[in-house]
């Protein structure tokens, strides 16, 4: 792997408008605070070395945690991500220069012959509709080299995770080094399957308030076979999170 630095790749992302969570400036600083310990990162890592797997792709690759944690393993990081500010986030974290960061979506990318793209957290269900999801994994599918894996996560919607998020009311506190206090609360929710819509308004010190609204689709194990293997995939393993047993797909499919 060369020492030098990747060379930046800031593509537009026009008509992709990520929840506030991730793009607005001062949520974006506070994000890995809010995020907690990413302890489900170990097991990407462990899936990538299974894989032998050097050349890598981070699909929504957010404030970079995944992404620098493989650059300083060695491996060649690709990350893209349309939320401006997370990325700039990114930015600022060790072996950050040897990452190559692309603002812009899935289907940016250039062809990259990588032999591994991942899609960690709740990215796989931020595309509510089939178009949306079928382009995505079209664009995945175009970066990797023939043969190449796609490992993505999707929780399972047996486990209807939307009724524990429901009853989720109290606010909580953070204190975020170099920001302050932060306050956050819920201020709507909203089921209607297979998508589950909430928002959270959070608040500042200075009094400041901002509020972040998400919906997430729920797809059937069914589904994402279905899709994955429209797009050009073939579905090999799906596994279980550790740190979320029964709650989670974790699908590791080929690029055929």
């Amino acid at each position: 792997m060369t020492t030098d630095a990747p060379e930046p790749d800031i593509i537009p992302a026009p008509g992709v408008v990520p929840d506030a969570l991730f793009a607005d400036p001062r949520l974006a600083v506070c994000y890995d605070t809010f995020d907690g310990d990413r302890d489900d990162l170990d097991h990407y890592e462990a899936i990538l070395g299974e894989l032998d797997a050097r050349t890598v792709v981070d699909v929504g690759c957010g404030t970079g945690a995944l992404a620098v944690r493989l650059a300083a393993a060695g491996l060649t990081v690709t990350g893209v991500d349309p939320a401006l500010a997370s990325l700039d986030v990114a930015r600022t974290k060790p072996a950050a220069d040897q990452v190559r960061w692309i603002h812009g979506t899935a289907e940016d990318l250039p062809t990259l012959g990588a032999d591994a793209a991942v899609m960690t957290g709740n990215v796989a269900q931020v595309f509510v509709t089939d178009d949306a999801w079928s382009a995505t994994l079209r664009g995945i599918r175009g970066a990797l080299r023939e043969g190449g894996t796609f490992v993505v996560e999707s929780r399972r919607p047996e486990r209807r995770a939307w009724e524990e998020w429901q009853q989720e009311a109290e606010e909580q506190i953070w204190e975020v080094s170099g920001v302050g206090r932060v306050v956050g609360r819920p201020v709507r929710f909203e089921v209607d399957l297979p998508l589950v819509t909430f928002a959270d308004e959070f608040t500042f010190a200075d009094g400041t308030t901002v509020t972040s609204t998400s919906t997430l689709r729920f797809r059937s194990e069914l589904e994402l076979r279905t899709s994955l293997g429209a797009a050009g995939f073939r579905v090999e393993e799906i596994r279980q999170a550790p740190d979320r047993i029964g709650r989670e797909f974790v699908v590791i499919a080929r690029a055929v």
